[in-house]
Formats: C-alpha cells, sequence, structure tokens
C-alpha cells in the first residue's frame, strides 16, 4: 500500500502545524487496513491564523487586475488537466467513489476554472441614461474582502472549485475548510491553483472537524462571505449565525429526489437513467435518485428490470477495472444508511433487493452497502422523506402526472426531479410545476453542468446558486457610480427640467 500523506495547514503560503498539536486520520473506506492521510485536527486558533493571512492579502488580491485573476483560474485549469489521472486516483482512495466518477469530478474542477476564467473580461456592470442632464450612470461588481469556504466529502475537488473560483474571479480572498474525510482532494486543487501563480495568502486551507475548525471561520467578523455545502441540520446553524454578521451566504444542502415514469416513457432508457441516479456515486450525492415515482401500467415491468439491472452492479475498490459501486465513506455513514434500511422494512415497505452490507471478497475490508430496492413504499413514509444518502431508492405509484407531481413535491426539499415521458406537453408542464430547483426530463436527477445554476428551494438551500453566472451574485456587490460633469448642483427627482 502506498505510504500515508501527511498534511499541515495552508496559511500564508506555508505549512503550518495546527495548534491544538493533534491528528485525524483518513482511511481508505474499501479498505480500511490502508491509511491514506494524517491531517491536523484544527481549533479556533488556526481559524483565526488563516483569517488573518486572507485578509492580510485582500489588498493586494483585489488591486489585481480582474483578467489577471483569471488567468490564473486559467492555468490553473491547464495543470489540472496535466494531473487528473494522479489526482482521480487518490480522490478514490480517500472517498471510495470509482475511478470513472473521480475522473469526472477533477473534470467538473477543470470546466469550473476555463468557465470562470473566460468571465475574467466579463464581469460586466451597466452604464444607464441617467434623469439629468451631463450626468453619467454606472454600476460594477465590488469584492466584499474574506469568505469563509466550508465543502463536503462527495465531490471534494469539484464542490471547492465551485466555490472559489467565482470568489477568487470577483477578488475576494479565502479560507476554505474541507471535509476531515477528504483532504488529499481539496488541498490537491489549491495547490494547483498555488502553482499556477496565486499569491501567498489568497487561499488558506485549514483543516479539522466542522465544530472546531468550521464554526469560527463562519462566526469571525473578518470573513465577509460565507459558503457552506453539507446537511441541512448544520446549514440551518451556519445560516443563522452568518445573519447576525450581516455576510452574504450561500447554503447548499440536502435533497430528496424524484424521478417521474410515465406509462410511454422508453423503459430501457428510464431504467438507465433511474440506475445511475440512484446507485452512481453510492447514492452518496444531494441529487442521488432517492424516490421513483411509477405510474401503474409501467410500474411492474419497470421494478423487474431495474432489480435485474442493480442486481449485477459490481461492488468493490474503486480503482478496479470493472467495478461499477464503490463503498460508502465511512462507518458512521454506513450506520446511517442501514438504520435507514431497518426504518422502511418497520415501515412496510417491501425490500426487494440489498438491504444488507455486503462484507464478502474484495468488500471484506471496507464499508460497503448492497445496492438496495423498496417497493410499495407510500408518500409518508420516512423513507420517502428523509434524506437517506446512500445507495437506497423507494418506489411508489401514481396515477398520472398530476399524481405524480404531486407526491414529487410532497418532501421538505427541492433540489433536482425528473420526468420519463414521450408526450411534450407532459414534459413541460413537469417543467413548470416540479417545485425543484433542477428539473430533467428524459434523464435522471444528477448531470448537472458548471455553466448553469446549481441549488434549489426550501430545505435544500437559500435562494442563492453555485455555478453559472448566477453564483457571482455570492461573490460580489453591486456599486452604483454617478459622475455630474454639468458643473452645478442637480437635485435627482426634484431638478427634472420642467
Amino acid at each position: 500500500m502506498p505510504e500515508p500523506i501527511t498534511l499541515k495547514n495552508w496559511i500564508g503560503g506555508r505549512w503550518s502545524e495546527s495548534s491544538s498539536g493533534a491528528t485525524l486520520e483518513r482511511h481508505n473506506p474499501a479498505d480500511t487496513r490502508e491509511l491514506v492521510a494524517r491531517v491536523p485536527a484544527s481549533n479556533a486558533a488556526d481559524a483565526e491564523a488563516a483569517l488573518a493571512a486572507a485578509a492580510a492579502a485582500y489588498p493586494g488580491w483585489k488591486a489585481t487586475p480582474a483578467p489577471r485573476r483569471a488567468e490564473i483560474l486559467f492555468r490553473a485549469a491547464q495543470l489540472l488537466v496535466e494531473r487528473k489521472e494522479a489526482y482521480a486516483a487518490t480522490m478514490t482512495r480517500e472517498m471510495g467513489k470509482v475511478l470513472e466518477e473521480t475522473r469526472g469530478d477533477v473534470q467538473e474542477a477543470v470546466d469550473m476554472l476555463y468557465f470562470m476564467a473566460g468571465e475574467g473580461r466579463r464581469l460586466y456592470g451597466q452604464t444607464t441614461p441617467s434623469e439629468l442632464a451631463n450626468k453619467v450612470c454606472m454600476t460594477t461588481r465590488a469584492p466584499l474582502g474574506v469568505a469563509a469556504l466550508i465543502t463536503p466529502w462527495n465531490f471534494p475537488m469539484a464542490i471547492p472549485s465551485w466555490k472559489l473560483a467565482p470568489c477568487l474571479l470577483c477578488g475576494n480572498t479565502a479560507v476554505l475548510k474541507p471535509a476531515e474525510d477528504t483532504p488529499l482532494s481539496a488541498m490537491n486543487f489549491v495547490q494547483t491553483l498555488t502553482d499556477a501563480g496565486l499569491p501567498p495568502g489568497v487561499v488558506n486551507v485549514v483543516f479539522g472537524r466542522g465544530a472546531e475548525a468550521g464554526a469560527p471561520l463562519v462566526t469571525d467578523a473578518r470573513s465577509r462571505i460565507v459558503s457552506f455545502t453539507g446537511s441541512t441540520a448544520v446549514g440551518r446553524e451556519v445560516g443563522q449565525k452568518a445573519a447576525a454578521g450581516f455576510k452574504h451566504c450561500n447554503l447548499e444542502m440536502g435533497g430528496k429526489n424524484a424521478i417521474i415514469v410515465l406509462d410511454d416513457a422508453d423503459l430501457e432508457l428510464a431504467v438507465d437513467g433511474c440506475l445511475w441516479g440512484a446507485f452512481g456515486t453510492s447514492g452518496q450525492r444531494c441529487t442521488a435518485t432517492s424516490r421513483i415515482i411509477l405510474q401503474r401500467g409501467i410500474h411492474d415491468r419497470f421494478l423487474a428490470a431495474l432489480e435485474k439491472r442493480a442486481r449485477g452492479l459490481k461492488l468493490g475498490n474503486g480503482l478496479a477495472a470493472g467495478v461499477q459501486v464503490g463503498p460508502v465513506v465511512n462507518a458512521k455513514q454506513m450506520q446511517r444508511i442501514l438504520d435507514y434500511i431497518a426504518v422502511g422494512q418497520g415501515e412496510g415497505a417491501r425490500l426487494v433487493l440489498g438491504g444488507e452490507r455486503v462484507t464478502s471478497g474484495d468488500c471484506a475490508h471496507g464499508y460497503f452497502v448492497a445496492p438496495t430496492i423498496f417497493a410499495g413504499v407510500k408518500p409518508k413514509m420516512r423513507i420517502a422523506q428523509e434524506e437517506i444518502f446512500g445507495p437506497v431508492v423507494s418506489l411508489l405509484s401514481c396515477e398520472g402526472l398530476e399524481d405524480a407531481i404531486a407526491i414529487a413535491n410532497d418532501v421538505p426539499y427541492g433540489l433536482s426531479s425528473s420526468l420519463y415521458t414521450a408526450n411534450v406537453n407532459a414534459a413541460f408542464r413537469a417543467l413548470r410545476d416540479l417545485d425543484t430547483g433542477i428539473v430533467y426530463v428524459n434523464a435522471p436527477t444528477i448531470g448537472a453542468e458548471v455553466h448553469l445554476p446549481f441549488g434549489g428551494v426550501r430545505n435544500t438551500g437559500n435562494g442563492h446558486r453555485e455555478s453559472g453566472l448566477a453564483t457571482l451574485e455570492v461573490y460580489s456587490e453591486w456599486k452604483t457610480m454617478y459622475v455630474d460633469f454639468s458643473g452645478r448642483l442637480q437635485r435627482a427627482q426634484i431638478d427634472t427640467g420642467e
């Protein structure tokens, strides 16, 4: 097995020991005998040092022209392309998803860097006519200062890129607190930015648990932006604390995403999409397909086809050829999933497939949960309402499109939804009436692209969006400018010229 990597905090362009002196160990979830990394268990003192470094770097970075900032992002994208295979393999070792998916994770970071680099010469404001003569009105985007960025383990390079790329483009500096399960992927991304020419202190990294290392970043007065991706329960706390300081705050939280399959759908295509949506990344995506709502005419045929396909999925180490489903990320998450499976059985749902930990063969030393299918699920069951974040999917029945949309919307979350149909009228009704931030037609609930807004409604988010141009609203604020060259006092709304 490869030797474990020992990381320190990255503060002011230098490696820094944690003041706590304690460390956290990260083991390969596919084979827990392998120690992948040791990282600092940082505390408030480390967060304070990182915030101080980011605050010190802010004036110089703010003064750097946006096209120059963008050029660094562009160079980082080029370097990331060269390092893609090595970084993908490291990601698989530290969080488990299969190599094909970790390559996609790195590629998403590449795409985001290239996309935001292109905006370096397009941070457009407006010029508008004034109601007064000899006066010019303009707007521009202005940075806010230091950003506290708290990221999860399931997309350990893509999600940091969603936050860091627009943050840096707009002229802010940052402190990144990555999930303790995936320190290497986050640091690989920051190392790439550094190698591309990012000045010291512009991005700082503090490792550790959320309560000790992340919470101080949210409450400190020097952080003017807070961007958090994680659970709704933690996100609610983050939002409340950020609000006390009047900070820009972006929350990207849970999902309970549904695919609707109507009788006229292409059955094979729908099964393909549901299989990928439910069991890709072992179900550990906020956009994972957790519910499948089937019109009664297609229900039994669909269930038989999905069960057959899911039964043939190969579990194992994501670095091994042919493996389609990797482990879940850690023991705590595995137990949470198994507990929800027990809940589903207790509620009277019919367990069609899976439902247990896999401990045989290549899965003997990892956190593997068999792909699990429940049928006969009722809309108000807990397994149909609560986020499980694992390879568990619930099948529900509906009479038609209107009934299906009502079931799909009747959950606390509103991130992603999907409809499989051959009826164009049904497709456009679903696009209008599904109450989620993202809607797909004839595609699964996963597959977002970086140039479009990403986010949800209700308990999924707080109204802001990641990705696309919409994310610039999180990392900048509008400044309005007036230039009066009349040479005399002119009073808006009073001196109208009448």
